[in-house]
């Protein structure tokens, strides 16, 4: 899960890089605004982006094509 935001740069940065990993067919891509939920606004605040894979937090804030990849063999 990707947990995001309209307007948030650090977001689209981090978005870019996942997709530039090219392992889309080893994921799948789940992408929530946590302005659409109080709750979620509520738990991450501005600590976005959150990248959650199997359910655990991977990332916060910034990532690389690699570092994601990294992750991805690890789960």
């Amino acid at each position: 899960m990707f947990y995001t935001r309209r307007g948030c740069h650090l977001c689209e940065e981090a978005k870019r890089e996942i997709e530039s990993a090219g392992a889309r067919d080893r994921y799948t891509f789940e992408e929530i605004d946590v302005d659409t939920d109080a709750a979620l606004a509520a738990r991450y605040g501005l600590e976005i982006p959150v990248v959650r894979i199997n359910g655990t937090t991977v990332f916060k804030y910034r990532l690389t094509a690699r570092e994601f990849l990294r992750q991805l063999r690890k789960s």
